[in-house]
């Protein structure tokens, strides 16, 4: 449907994925986003959780579409290598980077895992994707409808926030940040303001955060804080803790919805339409 804007979560785990017994609800995939908004297709980050959706996407067929990545921590970049669409030349990937302060190049960074020895395959030869940079803060200007804006976060390294505009919903992803620059916290608020839904990094409580000051890492409580303040209807709690079971995680999130009614805690094939 042309006026059709949802998103569908492939990897929902922050730092390293963790199959097991005591993730199979949540998910142990790492960080990656299915984005559809009428005929466009935009994924957000390549952890592990895109193997099994590049495998969707070949069987859907040849065509182009845009690869954002917050920033290039590995379990946001670990799934690239097995992306199935990235090797076919009948597909056409820009996959983009903007959380580079410096004249870094997204290829050099996805070449250090895909290169020999430690990869057969070299990022540079992957034929069926083209490698970008912007600058966080900026537009990706697009002719289809679709306003994707971006925000610089605060994460060792950098990372990169992006609101995505269509038909006048927006979805918010916020992931890898940290809580606590005032001049970022500020500009984040109006960025995500009167967003449906904003994703948000909730790896730690507010009772762990102490002992992970300086990580990346925001906590479920500044989550549910940061909709309120900015007026977002539906904040959805991301990047769980590798330690963290389904079963805390149940806990967190009625926590989260007395605080913020509404408020979800995000799983692998979740759907989210704004």
């Amino acid at each position: 449907m042309a006026d059709d804007f949802w998103l569908r979560c492939w990897g929902v785990r922050g730092s390293t994925p963790t199959p097991g017994v005591d993730t199979l609800r949540y998910g142990g995939e790492t960080t990656c986003f299915e984005i559809r908004a009428g005929d466009a297709l935009v994924l957000v980050d390549c952890g592990s959780g895109a193997r099994n959706l590049g495998l969707q996407l070949v069987a859907e067929g040849p065509r182009h579409f845009d690869l954002l990545f917050t920033h290039t921590h590995l379990d946001h970049i670990c799934g690239l290598p097995f992306f199935k669409p990235a090797y076919f030349p009948s597909f056409s990937i820009d996959a983009w980077a903007g959380h580079f302060t410096d004249e870094t190049e997204l290829v050099d960074i996805i070449c250090r895992i895909m290169s020999p020895p430690i990869f057969p395959v070299a990022a540079n030869t992957l034929k069926g994707v083209n490698f970008k940079t912007f600058r966080a803060g900026s537009s990706i200007e697009r002719t289809d409808g679709l306003s994707i804006r971006t925000i610089r976060l605060n994460h060792p390294g950098g990372a990169c926030g992006y609101r995505f505009t269509y038909g006048g919903r927006s979805i918010c992803i916020i992931t890898d940040h940290e809580h606590g620059d005032p001049d970022i916290d500020a500009a984040l608020i109006d960025f995500v303001a009167g967003a449906e839904v904003m994703i948000y990094d909730a790896m730690f409580t507010d009772a762990e955060y102490e002992t992970y000051r300086g990580w990346g890492h925001s906590t479920w409580q500044k989550a549910v804080e940061l909709a309120t303040r900015a007026g977002v209807r539906t904040p959805v709690l991301f990047h769980h803790d590798p330690r963290r079971s389904d079963d805390e995680l149940d806990e967190i999130g009625l926590a989260a919805d007395a605080a913020h009614p509404g408020t979800l805690v995000a799983s692998e094939g979740m759907i989210l339409r704004p």
